[in-house]
């Protein structure tokens, strides 16, 4: 694809989403909030269907411009990159069939391709992450953190065996500064087709996803999301599409277990 037909893309996509009327806000306690961070795979890549341009009536993301719209994909309009599927809309649809009561908000901030060092206290995209969430948090209430990264740590023995560290002391750096110090973190593990894959295997991958697996044993109110059995998108990088909704759903799934375990 052409840098001038990606800037086109780019275009149009922000100019339909800004013909999408703004939707009326529920009372700051029944407008749930969940941020989305990480890389490629949390902004996704999957090819849009129909289907995840069908919104659900409680369920909203916070735009680019920082309105809240109805969630269709793409929900992250990922700076210069392909916008695509992610996992967000089908867990926010997940969480919103679950809790009748409430409006799910969806924050996105996740970006293509940025190492952990990024999402760090004091990293550039941690410090636009916060700064969203605390826009969102005028309306709303944080309810829980999603975060699919680590491919782009995969690249040196030193980035993929210090990951576990770094990823939890990031949790509990952002959870304080966002002022929700018990808030659900859900992890997501790498694509296991990246382990082997036919095109350069990338074998740390197993040594980040192994720390993935630890993190709900050393940071409490965390799990983990399998990737098993999912399929990449034929790229043996990125999910496809039906994939991510399956981790979204996945995500759902362990976002709901730790907020029955908050007291």
């Amino acid at each position: 694809m052409t840098v001038k037909v990606l800037a086109a893309s780019a275009l149009s996509a922000s100019f339909c989403m800004s013909m999408i009327a703004a939707p009326p806000l529920p009372a700051k306690d029944k407008l749930e909030l969940y941020l989305l961070i990480g890389q490629s795979n949390m902004a996704g890549r999957g090819p849009v269907e129909d289907l995840d341009k069908t919104p659900h009536p409680r369920v909203l993301m916070f735009a680019t411009n920082n309105q809240w719209l109805p969630a269709i994909e793409p929900i992250t309009m990922d700076p210069n990159k392909f916008h695509g599927i992610g996992p967000g809309l089908a867990f926010g649809k997940v969480m919103a069939e679950k809790k009748p009561a409430v409006t799910i908000g969806l924050v996105p901030c996740a970006v293509g391709g940025t190492p952990l060092s990024r999402w760090v206290q004091g990293g550039d995209l941690y410090t636009k992450a916060v700064h969203r969430m605390r826009l969102a948090m005028k309306d709303g209430t944080l309810k829980g953190i999603l975060w699919h990264q680590g491919e782009s740590d995969t690249g040196s023995e030193t980035n993929a065996h210090s990951y576990g560290t770094r990823l939890a002391k990031m949790i509990h750096d952002l959870r304080a500064d966002l002022g929700v110090t018990n808030a659900p973190f859900v992890v997501g593990e790498l694509g296991q087709f990246l382990i082997n894959r036919t095109n350069k295997p990338v074998p740390l991958a197993a040594v980040v996803n192994e720390a993935l697996l630890k993190i709900p044993a050393q940071v409490p109110m965390t799990g983990c999301a399998s990737s098993k059995g999912l399929h990449d998108k034929g790229d043996e990088l990125h999910f496809g599409t039906e994939g991510q909704r399956e981790f979204g759903r996945r995500y759902a799934e362990i976002m709901l277990k730790l907020e029955a375990q908050q007291p």
